[in-house]
């Protein structure tokens, strides 16, 4: 698996032009939000940010479509489903497998649909559609030590969303320094198939997203 990994992400950044975007996410409103949903509730019914996080960038594919694409060939093409690939670590690599419709799922149904794709990519037992159909992906290394990093866009892809762990942070607020939970978010993108501009708009609507929790966790 390492090497077909290896292959494809040599494959990108020499065929792809890659540029980053940066942003940091309050995350305090968002982590309140969760822990309060998982207050009593049952295991198989609690969230990580893993899942808000899923729904967030699905809703910017669908107001930012460009995002949401893949190469044929040399040629573009703008794709109606909204399948995020989310990247889960193997034993013997890495794996990005698709969480299919996601625009249309809640940040709960996100968050059970997750686990059981989760448990099927460790027994591998993924569909086809899941290993092929990602318009988009996710990595998410909030679980480790890390604070930011930067991703190789996968191919066909034109776009992918790198987020680190989620922190307490020194941050004005109202000319006062005040402490806040935050996560750094780092866009790669493809420069052929969108711009700097478009990146930041994309980039600027997940974070408005994350940053009004009712949004995506109503």
């Amino acid at each position: 698996m390492r090497a077909a990994i290896a292959r494809r992400m040599v494959q990108s950044k020499q065929q792809a032009p890659h540029f980053y975007v940066s942003t940091e996410l309050d995350t305090e409103e968002l982590s309140d939000a969760v822990d309060r949903h998982n207050d009593g509730v049952e295991s198989v019914q609690r969230l990580t940010l893993t899942a808000p996080l899923i729904r967030a960038v699905a809703l910017a594919l669908a107001e930012h479509p460009s995002f949401n694409a893949v190469w044929e060939g040399d040629t573009l093409q703008l794709v109606h489903e909204i399948n995020v690939g989310v990247a889960i670590a193997l034993d013997d690599g890495l794996i990005a497998p698709a969480l299919l419709g996601c625009d249309r799922l809640s940040a709960t149904e996100i968050a059970a649909n997750l686990r059981d794709l989760v448990e099927r990519t460790r027994a591998g037992k993924l569909r086809p559609r899941e290993m092929t159909e990602a318009t988009f992906t996710l990595s998410n290394l909030g679980m480790f030590q890390v604070s930011a990093f930067t991703a190789i866009v996968t191919p066909p892809q034109v776009a992918i969303l790198a987020t680190g762990r989620t922190e307490p942070r020194a941050v004005v607020r109202d000319s006062a320094v005040v402490v806040r939970r935050m996560m750094t978010a780092t866009l790669s993108s493809d420069h052929r198939a969108v711009d700097g501009a478009g990146a930041a708009r994309f980039l600027g609507t997940v974070k408005e997203l994350l940053e009004a929790p009712e949004r995506i966790l109503g």
